[in-house]
């Protein structure tokens, strides 16, 4: 938008005032707006002050997710597929590449789609990137590292993925993202980021997930015993999403082009989370159900954040206790 400030005709003209909001206001691309750490990006860059672009094509995200930003008269929301040729009209300053199923039982279900979004919707949008001369932040996952023989996990560990079991689908679509983001900014001179996010919760988690802590307190709020893969003896290390968002903020502000670990390294196994919920809930007749350990599933998950102390001076803030709290009450409202 631009304002032009005269005087009258009749009087001499003593300056021409350009006010160029959109120099002013820094625009951003956000994709998979609508699920659930993208609705939480979009709520950050709206506060901040930013012009909000979201793109999602609903598959797994949800409007209600957003709702409560269509009134914002700095953010827009387009229904597309990424794995389609994107465009942005006008200048672009950032992008944030966060499509993808990205929980079991959804990339298990739509593996092909899966795949396409990691790789042709990640060319399209550094496509994109490269046309605008925007800096581009993509998503990558700790599942990169597999199922890990270096605990914890660091940058520098390549991985143990297994290319052609069922998590493939996802964790090669995650690993030929970064691979090709980092070709377009040694061929191309891209600006990047890449974060590799580790296991993450909060509000607006979909009830039907499929991943633990959604499951877990679903379950306990219905009454029904909560599912453990395994003997539960597995490891992970949840983030509260606000500590997420903070640290993905600073990333995408930073001058570094390296993969860099986003998660919170207090490691807990899957059966002492389930126990945390049912006494959070309140139910102590609920009970935990055992059921075999997926295969490829990880034995243990825990992230060496001293990358992005150092370099981001970044930590996560919120303690799990807390943010169960937090979270509990969310699905409290959403749970029938």
């Amino acid at each position: 938008m631009v304002y032009i400030v005269t005087r009258r005709k009749s009087k001499p003209l003593f300056a021409t005032f350009v006010l160029t909001f959109s120099v002013l206001m820094k625009k951003i691309l956000i994709t998979g707006a609508a699920g659930f750490l993208g609705s939480h990006l979009c709520d950050r860059f709206i506060k901040e002050g930013y012009y909000v672009i979201g793109l999602d094509n609903l598959l797994t995200g949800s409007k209600d997710n957003i709702a409560h930003l269509f009134k914002e008269p700095n953010f827009e929301f387009i229904y597309y597929d990424v794995t389609k040729f994107v465009h942005v009209p006008g200048e672009l300053d950032y992008i944030l590449h966060f499509a993808s199923p990205a929980s079991p039982i959804d990339y298990l279900k739509m593996p092909i789609h899966t795949l396409k979004v990691g790789s042709l919707g990640t060319h399209h949008l550094l496509g994109l990137a490269k046309d605008k001369g925007s800096r581009i932040l993509i998503a990558s996952t700790s599942e990169v590292y597999g199922d890990p023989l270096v605990h914890p996990q660091t940058e520098d560990y390549w991985g143990n993925v297994n290319p052609v079991g069922p998590r493939g689908v996802y964790d090669e679509a995650k690993r030929f993202q970064e691979a090709i983001t980092m070709a377009y900014h040694t061929a191309h001179d891209v600006e990047i980021r890449i974060v590799r996010i580790f296991n993450t919760y909060g509000p607006r988690m979909r009830v039907e997930d499929g991943r633990a802590l959604p499951a877990f307190m679903s379950q306990a709020l219905r009454g029904i015993p909560l599912t453990v893969f395994g003997d539960g003896s597995q490891t992970r290390s949840f983030c509260y999403v606000d500590d997420l968002i903070e640290g993905i903020f600073r990333l995408l502000h930073s001058d570094y082009s390296q993969p860099v670990n986003i998660g919170n390294p207090a490691e807990i196994t899957i059966r002492q989370l389930a126990e945390e919920i049912i006494a959070l809930v309140g139910n102590p007749e609920v009970t935990l159900s055992f059921k075999e350990l997926p295969e490829d599933d990880p034995k243990v998950r825990k992230p060496d954040i001293t990358l992005a102390r150092k370099l981001l001076k970044w930590e996560p803030k919120v303690d799990r206790s807390e943010g169960l709290k937090r979270t509990l009450d969310y699905f409290k409202t959403v749970v029938k």
